[in-house]
């Protein structure tokens, strides 16, 4: 039997299975994150007529003779390029650009996808659509924080989560406190009038703070006439408006301070404790008087005091610390103001969105955002070794390497896009120009194999 026909029908057998994956390629076209695959050639073993022979004396070298015996299949190689990107404007859908995989799991098995077409069911569990098997990340702890060294597992986002409400612990206060002006000013009236009393009365004091001027007024009856005497001290304040402040039951209250300049750059720090500055009712304010400090440059220098403590009606006993360390004492007005405080009433989750870390963050009805999960990503030193299961998705082979967990971004992992989908990374031109190829690769093996026919035929029509 001629040797061609067996390489005839090699040739016929491998452009076929060639055709096979170009034609599983094109159907994919449209398919989400769909990887394409190419086939190589090889040659099989030759047959050898003759060894080569090397020269001697006056005769040279000769080449050996070897009659190749048909080609064979060498790999077939999938294409992990990146696909286009196609917004979809869902914000469950992930597209991954560069290395690794989205990471799937059903509780004891893993499995890896490029397609991130992903979306919350009925319990909240972040899931693929139509499988149940569950998107990996880590889960955040009750306050926002990922541990993302940690082993992955499903995400679920319950409905109906709540957000803690948390105590009002520190208000920061920021910007100037005028450098201008002295500590106190001091402006002395006296009237003396009969005294219309029946008998001479006790030296009475009354103290009266309006608006940060601090009125002293004196009595004195010495039985024929009453002396009134009122010293008026305005020393340079700066009133902050109230400031919301949180209880343990989540329920606002109101602290308003003041500043009030004490001495050369220094000023002393008193919070709404008493009438006009105490502004919400049912709990009274003790300490938070604090002695603030500047360095003759006007920075920060020091503070002294103790924390200001109330106890609300229904929750724990609040301690508020303020902070100073970000003010300064320059020339011109004090602009004094509060920029910062924690504490927060509890909330429902409204919304969840995605960012390009993989984070989900939840929004809830207290106005504040809190971290809720991570999508991790998986990636391995040989991604055309994994072994494809169909449905996008791929398993960890022997020769793809172990599998390394990170996250978007890290560790060679690629980078998330939300809201959109990664497309099929197929080139239609390019499938078709190989399928032209291949189809006058099947036609060329098809005529060795009826021109091999055609010389048996001959050879046997000898004997006639």
């Amino acid at each position: 039997m001629m040797r061609s026909l067996f390489s005839g029908v090699s040739g016929l057998k491998n452009h076929q299975t060639r055709m096979d994956v170009i034609g599983n390629n094109i159907a994919n076209v449209n398919t989400t994150g769909f990887k394409g695959s190419r086939v190589t050639f090889q040659d099989i073993l030759s047959q050898n007529i003759a060894g080569a022979a090397s020269a001697q004396g006056n005769k040279g070298g000769t080449n050996p003779k070897q009659i190749g015996l048909g080609m064979g299949m060498a790999s077939v190689d999938t294409n992990f390029g990146d696909g286009s990107l196609q917004s979809t404007g869902k914000n469950t859908d992930l597209a991954l650009s560069g290395n690794g995989f989205f990471i799937l799991g059903d509780g004891a098995n893993k499995i890896y996808t490029r397609s991130g077409a992903f979306e919350f069911d009925s319990d909240g569990n972040y899931t693929v659509p139509g499988s149940g098997l569950l998107v990996q990340g880590w889960m955040a702890d009750a306050s926002g924080k990922i541990n993302a060294g940690g082993d992955v597992t499903g995400i679920t986002i319950p409905k109906g989560q709540t957000m803690a409400a948390q105590a009002t612990q520190s208000i920061g206060y920021t910007k100037n406190l005028s450098a201008e002006g002295k500590a106190s000013q001091t402006t002395t009236t006296t009237d003396t009038v009969a005294d219309t009393t029946p008998a001479s009365g006790p030296t009475t004091t009354t103290n009266t703070l309006t608006d940060g001027t601090v009125i002293v007024t004196t009595i004195t009856y010495d039985g024929t006439n009453k002396t009134t005497e009122t010293k008026t001290t305005t020393p340079p304040t700066k009133v902050i408006a109230p400031v919301t402040v949180y209880d343990s039951e989540g329920v606002e209250h109101k602290i308003t301070g003041v500043f009030t300049k004490t001495g050369e750059n220094k000023w002393q720090y008193t919070p709404g404790s008493a009438t006009p500055y105490q502004t919400d009712t049912g709990f009274a304010i003790t300490g938070g008087v604090y002695d603030i400090e500047f360095n003759t440059d006007g920075t920060f220098k020091s503070v002294s005091g103790t924390p200001m403590t109330f106890q609300p009606t229904q929750a724990n006993a609040m301690t508020v610390t303020p902070d100073f360390s970000k003010m300064t004492q320059y020339s011109g007005e004090s602009t004094a103001t509060v920029t910062s405080r924690d504490g927060y009433p509890a909330g429902d989750l409204e919304s969840v969105s995605i960012d390009s870390s993989g984070v989900i963050t939840g929004k809830f009805s207290n106005g504040l955002t809190k971290s809720l999960a991570q999508v991790a990503i998986a990636t391995f030193n040989n991604p055309a070794g994994l072994t494809k299961l169909g449905s996008n998705t791929f398993a960890e082979s022997n020769n793809s390497g172990v599998v390394q967990i990170s996250t978007s971004g890290n560790g060679g992992a690629g980078t998330i896009t939300p809201s959109n989908l990664e497309m099929s990374n197929v080139d239609l031109s390019e499938e078709f120009s190989s399928m032209i190829i291949t189809q006058r690769g099947f036609q060329a093996n098809s005529k060795i194999i009826t021109v091999s026919d055609e010389m048996l035929e001959t050879l046997a029509n000898l004997k006639r």
